[in-house]
């Protein structure tokens, strides 16, 4: 297999899983609540992130997605750096749990009270979502020639991803609420990621250079 066509892969698969993990998170946790059920507090405060209580979803996708970050190879070192820390700060998000209604006293992998771990895994949440952004802005919208038309438009979706996902994360602490905010916006988020990702996997042939 050619290192381009890996690549592309690759690309392909962080989108997708990056789109799937909202949606599947959500189901996971519908099915558990069927069985026992979660609470007003834990749907009124819905987010992704609280799901890791309840099913593997984002634990096991989340870190699959960070670790297929972490292993892309991109055009130069800045490319690489970014996204390997944004595969590190994925997998941060998964070991430093949130706090939600469900969450235990002390919680993670190094079973930090819950407010320490929410602190980390905030922080870990914006930066992984800025350093996603920023790929969606500056790296993936670099040319070297002449970019030609479906270059040019390939650009527009990646600048429109790039801005959504930082809208959204603006959305997220304006004083608004309405049942499970966190989620829409998160998964709003992630679907402009999944995207940008699968453009820049020539998932789309309409898009690709002739």
């Amino acid at each position: 297999m050619s290192s381009d066509l890996w690549q592309k892969r690759i690309r392909n698969y962080a989108g997708l899983l990056g789109a799937l993990l909202p949606w599947i998170s959500f189901i996971g946790a519908c099915i558990v609540d069927a069985i026992t059920p979660l609470g007003h507090g834990f749907w009124n405060d819905m987010s992704i992130s609280a799901t890791y209580y309840v099913t593997p979803a984002l634990a096991g996708i989340l870190t699959t997605a960070s670790v297929v970050l972490m292993c892309y190879d991109g055009y130069d070192l800045q490319d690489n750096l970014v996204t390997t820390l944004s595969g590190v700060f994925g997998i941060m998000i998964v070991i430093f749990p949130c706090k939600c209604s469900i969450a235990p006293e002390y919680t993670g992998f190094f079973q930090l009270s819950e407010n320490t771990s929410n602190i980390i895994h905030c922080t870990a949440a914006v930066i992984f979502f800025c350093l996603l952004a920023y790929n969606d802005l500056f790296l993936f919208t670099k040319h070297e020639e002449v970019p030609t038309k479906q270059k040019k438009i390939r650009n527009i979706i990646y600048r429109i991803c790039g801005v959504g996902m930082l809208c959204a994360m603006i959305l997220m602490p304006l004083p608004f609420h309405f049942p499970g905010k966190t989620w829409w916006v998160e998964t709003i988020a992630l679907t402009f990621f999944g995207i940008s990702w699968h453009v820049k996997g020539n998932a789309f042939k309409f898009l690709n250079d002739e």
